[in-house]
């Protein structure tokens, strides 16, 4: 059963009230938009926003290149939260728990993908921060059943909310280039590519990080994290590549990527949205190579993902910006501004 998000009230003199910052247009400014504190629904938590991270994502919401069902829209999907409110039939968690709220708000139980467990693929998702409200505000509303507890306690909020799709999707791709895929390319190195590239090293990888070119500044943070060698996009890596996964949502990438790859190498696509790939000659793509793409997440990649961040714990370098300052923080991931994860905080 699909619970019906919240809706902007009426604010009664005197009463509680939220912020969050709103889509009401696409390539507009988010807006900043005082609500009356919603009661959550059945099967549904209220949380108090202590952290959100800013996603690629929200970018391509934002800036119209995904279609979107519903506006306006509070953005924002890597939320870490403390409940305040449990509606009924909501299991799992008490009031005063520290939980996370991912991408994958919701998903129908029903259909062929669900009942063969790849709830990633629903045919009737809601998606956090874009079928439904998200953590670009003070106060959230989610689904119990999506939620994530968080057992990294001794970390601050603004350094937990990056794993919770930076590092979820980022798992994700990292286990679809492969077990055997010891030397591993990440192209484009943002919020998603400084958590794999730890995650890798911990698994005794080798890591090779495509920047932009020239900028040598985030070639040595890529080192710093433990990259073999980090190097421009246009660049071809000083070995053959075992696969490859494309954070940067740059279509020419692609056959840059199977270039870099060696026979029998894989090409992962971790994106939700890419520019379009240009047409490339088939011996890129000969000698069994393969090109795949990752769509959304599971619930089972979360726990698995947020287990391993316990057992080695990441560097999150997360630069902080208030809530209100949110437009800001898309304004500086647009044009690459931020090293790590942007994360607001309410």
């Amino acid at each position: 059963m699909q619970h019906p998000d919240p809706m902007p009230g009426v604010i009664a003199r005197g009463a509680s009230t939220m912020r969050a910052m709103v889509l009401k247009a696409v390539r507009a400014p988010l807006e900043l938009e005082l609500r009356t504190i919603p009661t959550p629904g059945p099967g549904d938590l209220r949380l108090r926003v202590l952290a959100c991270a800013v996603c690629r994502t929200d970018l391509h919401i934002v800036d119209g290149e995904l279609p979107l069902p519903t506006l306006p829209i509070v953005p924002g999907h890597e939320i870490v939260g403390v409940v305040e409110e449990a509606g009924s039939d909501a299991t799992g968690f008490a009031v005063g728990d520290r939980v996370g709220v991912p991408w994958l708000g919701h998903t129908c139980n029903a259909c062929e993908f669900c009942l063969a467990g790849h709830e990633n693929l629903c045919d009737a998702p809601r998606f956090t921060g874009y079928h439904r409200d998200g953590g670009f505000a003070s106060h959230v509303i989610a689904e119990a059943a999506f939620c994530l507890p968080l057992p990294m306690l001794d970390a601050d909020a603004a350094h937990v909310a990056p794993l919770l799709c930076a590092g979820l999707i980022g798992w994700r791709s990292l286990n679809a280039a492969g077990a055997g895929a010891q030397r591993l390319g990440l192209y484009g190195f943002g919020a998603a590519a400084h958590l794999v590239t730890q995650a890798a090293a911990a698994q005794g990888r080798q890591v090779f990080a495509f920047t932009r070119p020239g900028d040598r500044a985030t070639q040595d943070f890529a080192r710093c994290l433990g990259a073999a060698w980090a190097g421009g996009s246009d660049e071809l890596p000083p070995v053959a590549l075992d696969a490859a996964i494309l954070f940067a949502p740059v279509g020419d990438l692609v056959p840059a990527a199977l270039r870099a790859v060696r026979k029998g190498g894989r090409v992962v696509c971790g994106g939700i949205h890419m520019s379009e790939i240009p047409a490339f000659p088939y011996r890129l793509l000969w000698e069994e190579r393969s090109l795949s793409s990752v769509a959304n997440l599971t619930r089972t990649d979360a726990r698995d993902f947020l287990a391993f961040a316990q057992a080695h714990p990441p560097q999150v370098h997360a630069v902080t910006y208030p809530l209100e300052q949110a437009n800001q923080a898309l304004a500086d991931l647009r044009t690459g501004r931020i090293q790590g994860a942007a994360v607001l905080l309410p």
